[in-house]
């Protein structure tokens, strides 16, 4: 029995989903957890009224937290625990234990499965390898909306999440309920009720244990704020076990059961619940941040190496650049990713740097300088595919030139850069072209680039240049060649163009014009117009000690950094 109709796989916070609509027109997201229960996740076997209200159990707790059996499937039923998201929600003074905690507020959805997933899968740079979580299996969003006042959420924490995260979908009038596979067993709480003890001495026991559990989450790299006793679980064989133990009557019995519950805790044998004020550590978050610009560097240097390809992206060549498409689920937009390695995809997605604080670097074009959530730096610029160019910023002849050819694609653009530095053409590395989800407001004045890529379609039988919608590039912010990046230990290099080098008297403005001259005529001799390129179009990267990088041949490197205005001539000496 099945409600659902079309699926796909869908990347959210770097967790992969089985995204499907319900009949009834939910939204049901399953994680790599809930593959071999997809039968017993039907919503129908669980979340049907008549089923889900007979053989709901509350659990104890300030949210609504139940434990609900699924419809037998082939024989067997799974404990599922099912738990409304309070997302947008004040925080219930009586869940702060420390007040240094009196701001937070409670996780999305997504960002709630994505910090228990990367708790499971002991990413790298966790100081602590133990600590257990329920797996989670399902995010279902029911297809009724709320009254804004039926909701309890306030828009501005809603926003304040969207800004964390932009472009991650979150509607503050839609419930969402997480599904967790049940842990069998007991929380503290409930298995001192089986040590006899006076009530203060287990008090002082369950504050002790919660500090211990505490202690581990923060070497873990991780902060509960709501952190209490009936949070940590202790499985259902060594709960038989120690309540084995309290048979014979006396203090001494009693004893060994509470140093028992001690030594499973001191070798990690417990798990941790309830994750919605589940944060990292500050001292976690900049390891997470530098582990994934390592990584990120290490990949970005093996970017043409191919790699396993997970099945919600796939591999594509346009204009002879190998690239991973995909789709960036968050906005709704399309992405291509330069090389080979998919590693690389998630590292570009939208919510990744959109809204991190950018630095324009151009008065007259969206091109901004950005430094990403994994501490990557990055410039994206918006493409002018489709324009015409305006005045003030060409001359009357570039003008003419301009619409002669029109502005390059993003495809044609990154095909420019790739050729060039195989050429020996200084160049700065293109990385990703997003196609954002949104439509464009503005008609195109030129279509001609959209005629001559009509025949350019992609995996999924799309377009790649589609007229509709608006396209970003993302490039390196060039400090030096990615095979030496990854090797460097000590300050990179950094890049600066003409105009601000001369502003700063790195150099001259005649250096600047013989720079400039030198490149055009390179250009001319490999077969290319560049000579509609400015000043601010060129690079040069500096050292810590201010000296200009030189090439191999031991001349000042002029890196190109703008490939719209350049075009093949085809008459090359």
């Amino acid at each position: 029995m099945r409600s659902t109709s079309h699926t796909s796989l869908v990347n959210v916070l770097g967790v992969v989903y089985l995204h499907s609509k319900t009949a009834e027109g939910g939204d049901l997201y399953l994680t790599r957890h809930a593959e071999p229960h997809q039968e017993h996740l039907d919503i129908r076997n669980w979340y049907e009224d008549s089923w889900f209200t007979e053989h709901r159990v509350k659990l104890l707790g300030t949210s609504s937290v139940y434990r609900v059996p699924t419809r037998p499937v082939e024989g067997t039923s799974l404990d599922l625990v099912v738990k409304h998201n309070r997302v947008g929600e004040d925080v219930p003074l009586n869940t702060h234990t420390l007040e240094e905690f009196m701001s937070a507020e409670f996780n999305s959805p997504w960002e709630e499965f994505a910090l228990v997933m990367e708790m499971n899968d002991k990413q790298v740079g966790q100081r602590l390898q133990y600590i257990k979580v329920q797996r989670p299996l399902a995010i279902y969003v029911p297809p009724e909306r709320m009254q804004a006042w039926q909701s309890g959420r306030s828009r501005s924490k809603i926003n304040r999440i969207r800004a964390r995260h932009p472009g991650v979908d979150l509607d503050i009038l839609k419930q969402y309920k997480l599904v967790y596979e049940w842990i069998r067993g007991k929380n503290l709480i409930e298995l001192f009720e089986h040590i006899r003890l006076d009530l203060p001495d287990i008090v002082h026991h369950l504050k002790d244990l919660q500090k211990k559990a505490l202690a581990d989450l923060d070497r873990k790299g991780y902060i509960m704020a709501d952190m209490k006793p009936e949070h940590v679980i202790i499985e259902e064989e060594d709960c038989e076990r120690i309540e084995a133990m309290g048979k014979d009557d006396g203090a001494r019995a009693a004893a060994e059961q509470v140093e028992a519950v001690y030594s499973l805790l001191n070798a990690g044998k417990y798990s941790v619940i309830d994750y919605e004020l589940l944060f990292r550590t500050p001292e976690h978050e900049d390891r997470v941040k530098a582990s994934r610009r390592h990584s990120y560097l290490d990949d970005m240097r093996d970017r043409l190496n191919p790699t396993p390809l997970p099945p919600h992206l796939a591999r594509t060549e346009i204009f002879g650049v190998p690239y991973i498409f995909g789709r960036a689920e968050s906005t709704g937009g399309r992405m291509w990713v330069v090389g080979r390695n998919a590693r690389l995809f998630d590292y570009f997605l939208p919510e990744r740097w959109r809204k991190t604080p950018s630095l324009s670097l151009s008065d007259t074009n969206e091109v901004f300088y950005t430094v990403t959530k994994d501490n990557i730096h990055l410039v994206w610029k918006t493409s002018r595919v489709g324009e015409m160019p305006g005045a003030g910023e060409f001359g009357p002849d570039e003008i003419l030139k301009i619409k002669r050819y029109g502005f390059n694609s993003p495809f044609e653009e990154f095909a420019l850069s790739q050729r060039l530095n195989e050429l020996g053409i200084p160049a700065v590395y293109v990385r990703a072209i997003y196609m954002t989800g949104s439509l464009k407001v503005e008609i195109s004045a030129d279509p001609r680039k959209y005629q001559t890529h009509k025949d350019l379609a992609d995996v999924d039988g799309e377009p790649v240049l589609d007229v509709q919608h608006n396209y970003i590039t993302i490039r390196g912010y060039y400090n030096g060649p990615d095979e030496w990046v990854a090797q460097a230990e000590g300050a990179l290099l950094t890049p600066v163009d003409l105009v601000k080098a001369v502003r700063r008297k790195v150099i001259a403005e005649e250096r600047s014009a013989a720079f400039r001259s030198r490149v055009i005529e390179r250009l001319r001799d490999a077969g290319y117009d560049g000579t509609l390129l400015k000043a601010n179009d060129l690079l040069i990267a500096l050292d810590a000690e201010g000296r200009i990088m030189n090439d191999r041949s031991g001349q000042p490197m002029v890196i190109i950094s703008n490939f719209e205005i350049l075009w093949k001539t085809g008459t090359a000496s």
